[in-house]
């Protein structure tokens, strides 16, 4: 066993993959829970899908629950995506169950993956490839190139459409706003779980041609409330907007 042939595999596979994933079907942003969830049910309905994480760790905001115990809610509209996932919970009364967030995210992120789901970590998207007014792909850089400052040019992914998953700043979407494509982006309002976790999936959609927005992300657009460690709304958000996108896909 040589360090060379160790390099060598790494640098091949990395290499295809990412060459194999330069033109997509969609392309999710965001490693969060409605990113993940969206990036399964698009995988399993035939799309080539692969999401970029500008993190080294996947999940979104799973991981610490709330305050650092690290467990997560799930009301009863939601159920059915764990039981799909293979996710265990137990009930908490009043239609709510409590979940593990790190069962939860480490499933989300096996079951993606496993489905089809090609995740890029540490990729951050700089800016949005649009023409003719629709959204066709992304600009990509690494992210401690971000991060530091370097004048490093980026490269670019193809996509027939684009998932906005990045949460409470919705990343993406920003840049639109920034190249005066979108009048403006509201925020999150403060805190209200039920209405929170209801308007999280009806605001679920296409914002702008080719681009899709999910999660907190469809939240801030929206100006609607925030909803704190209850994330129903974020596993039927990214279901939503797969199967829609899936259906204008023709899958």
């Amino acid at each position: 066993m040589r360090e060379i042939e160790i390099s060598r595999a790494i640098v091949e596979a990395y290499s295809n993959d990412i060459l194999d994933n330069l033109q997509l079907d969609v392309a999710v942003v965001g490693a969060g829970p409605s990113g993940m969830v969206a990036g399964y049910y698009l995988a399993k309905g035939g799309a080539k899908v692969a999401i970029f994480e500008k993190k080294l760790s996947i999940g979104g905001g799973i991981w610490g629950g709330a305050m650092g115990f690290n467990r997560v809610i799930v009301q009863e509209s939601a159920r059915e995506i764990l039981d799909e996932f293979g996710v265990g919970y137990r009930s908490a009364g009043n239609g709510l169950y409590v979940l593990d967030a790190v069962e939860l995210a480490s499933t989300l992120a096996s079951k993606a993956v496993k489905a089809g789901v090609r995740i890029f970590n540490m990729i951050e998207v700089e800016d949005l490839v649009v023409k003719d007014d629709r959204v066709s792909g992304l600009v990509i850089n690494w992210t401690p190139v971000m991060m530091t400052g370097l004048h490093v040019d980026p490269l670019t992914v193809e996509a027939k459409f684009v998932v906005d998953s990045t949460g409470h700043g919705a990343q993406i979407s920003q840049h639109l706003l920034k190249r005066g494509l979108i009048k403006s982006i509201p925020g999150e309002g403060p805190m209200w779980a039920e209405k929170g976790e209801e308007l999280t999936v009806e605001h679920t959609k296409e914002v702008f041609p080719g681009l899709y927005a999910t999660g907190m992300a469809a939240n801030a657009l929206a100006g609607a409330p925030r909803m704190g460690p209850i994330f129903g709304g974020m596993l039927l958000s990214g279901r939503k907007a797969a199967l829609e996108i899936l259906q204008k896909l023709g899958k």
